[in-house]
């Protein structure tokens, strides 16, 4: 039998005294508010990366599960860089983010709720199933009432756009675009496939010349950088292991506006026209597109244009989700939303931004100060979003409007040889560059953007085995 003194009694009860205290001094942990980005490109990857995911719940709406390093697609396109060093997982902050390979088809500001649709098909498809067709894939979901609602306390809209077309009849059709992975896949398919039909013995040369016409429409720099990529092939391995078919090969670029890079300098601009004239594109400027049809486009100052292959890239159209969207205000032109130097959304019945509701990116446009839709406005955007949501975690105001910090432009033209253009910086030396270094300049800028340290690695080495052994031209 233990005997227990006062003392020890007293010490017992006043030990069991503090853990009750204990106990009720103790508070369940609070939830963490839910942060909403819709979108993984270069706005919303950037703010999946740098977000505190400690202090925010994280959940990403996006149609892909990837983000396409675009500034090397026209590479990928011709086989200069493989695809897997052009993409970045989303799912490689999993656990801390949750994420929906999914469509965002409204929001409801008043609720504060998403409807949003799976982009992939959750039923097994069979013969006849609507999701086997990618035209009626929504609709298929949609009969299933296969929606789901999510709910947000901060949302980001950083959807991006869509491929301009002007209404052009039958470029959906009949073109490619170059905005992802999966379009630079289909371009570097239907390239080879151009050839492979023109050595059939059973085409005349006539075919031939048409298969092999190879029409760009858009002389900004992602039209300008694929006919480059592309001179570069047709001189290289085509020409090696299809040396009777290359030189029927011809590279034709049209465009509306007078010059091709119209937002460089002027000397940069004549520079790229007498390059791409001494190596044989054909530089249609002033030239208006009036439809396309499978295998010909139809051009106002030149008539019918046979083709092998139509990449169109003329500029960017509103998201369809932005389209929809009637509470907020908008740019009458772009159909952009508006937001405030604060990048809060504007709201059309109060005039006021919405303090949980932010846009970046192509799908908005901040009041009065409009930007050019480049990489470079939405990663900067989405770093001051972060910023934002880090003072916001520490129950602090972030008011310092966005400021935009041009840092020059730049466009490969071939051959080892791009131009580099920071004539219009605010700040720094303001020079302009063309040649080899401008070359050196385009490719070390882009390997150092390239986000994880498995691309830092795979971009030189692909460059790197491509420029020893070729590129390959398997087509599967």
């Amino acid at each position: 039998m233990r005997l227990q003194t006062p003392a020890l009694r007293q010490s017992g009860h006043m030990s069991r005294a503090l853990i009750v205290r204990r106990n009720f001094a103790s508070s369940p942990p609070r939830p963490k508010p839910r942060v909403v980005v819709l979108g993984s490109g270069w706005g919303g990857y950037e703010v999946l990366r740098g977000i505190n995911k400690r202090k925010w719940d994280v959940t990403m709406i996006s149609p892909t599960n990837y983000f396409n390093f675009t500034p090397l697609l026209a590479g990928c396109a011709v086989g200069t860089l493989e695809f897997r060093a052009t993409v970045e997982p989303v799912r490689r902050y999993t656990p801390e983010v949750t994420a929906y390979q999914a469509w965002c088809d409204h929001i409801d500001f008043k609720r504060k709720v998403l409807r949003c649709m799976p982009a992939t098909p959750v039923d097994v498809p069979r013969p006849g199933s609507p999701h086997l067709s990618k035209d009626r894939s929504i609709q298929g979901l949609e009969a299933h009432g296969r929606t789901f609602d999510l709910p947000y306390d901060k949302l980001i809209i950083a959807v991006g756009a869509y491929n301009q077309t002007f209404n052009v009849p039958g470029v959906k059709e009949h073109a490619h675009f170059l905005k992802d992975v999966r379009d630079a896949r289909a371009i570097r398919s239907r390239v080879l496939e151009c050839f492979e039909q023109a050595g059939q013995p059973v085409i005349t040369d006539e075919e031939r010349r048409k298969l092999l016409h190879f029409c760009i429409v858009g002389g900004g720099p992602t039209g300008v950088e694929f006919a480059a990529e592309l001179h570069d092939l047709l001189h290289t391995d085509i020409k090696q292991h299809y040396p009777g078919l290359a030189s029927l090969a011809k590279i034709s670029l049209f465009d509306v506006a007078p010059n091709i890079l119209g937002s460089f300098d002027a000397g940069l601009q004549k520079y790229a026209t007498k390059k791409f004239t001494r190596e044989g594109i054909r530089l249609l400027t002033s030239h208006h597109v009036e439809r396309v049809e499978a295998g010909k486009l139809f051009v106002k100052e030149e008539g019918e244009v046979p083709f092998g292959l139509l990449v169109w890239s003329t500029g960017l159209a509103p998201n369809p989700l932005i389209e929809s969207i009637a509470d907020a205000e908008k740019h009458p032109k772009t159909h952009n939303l508006i937001t405030d130097d604060n990048l809060r959304v504007i709201m059309k019945d109060t005039g006021a931004p919405d303090p949980d509701v932010f846009a970046i990116g192509d799908a908005a446009m901040i009041r009065d100060a409009p930007l050019p839709a480049t990489a470079q406005v939405a990663y900067q955007k989405a770093r001051y979003i972060n910023k934002k949501f880090t003072a916001m975690s520490k129950d602090k105001e972030h008011v310092k409007p966005f400021e935009f910090y041009y840092m020059g432009s730049m466009a490969y033209l071939g051959d080892w040889i791009a131009v580099y253009d920071r004539t219009q910086v605010e700040s720094g030396p303001k020079a302009k560059e063309a040649g080899r270094l401008a070359w050196l300049l385009w490719r070390s800028a882009y390997f150092t953007k390239t986000i994880s340290i498995r691309n830092k690695i795979l971009v030189p080495v692909y460059w790197f085995i491509n420029w020893i052994f070729g590129r390959d031209l398997s087509r599967f």
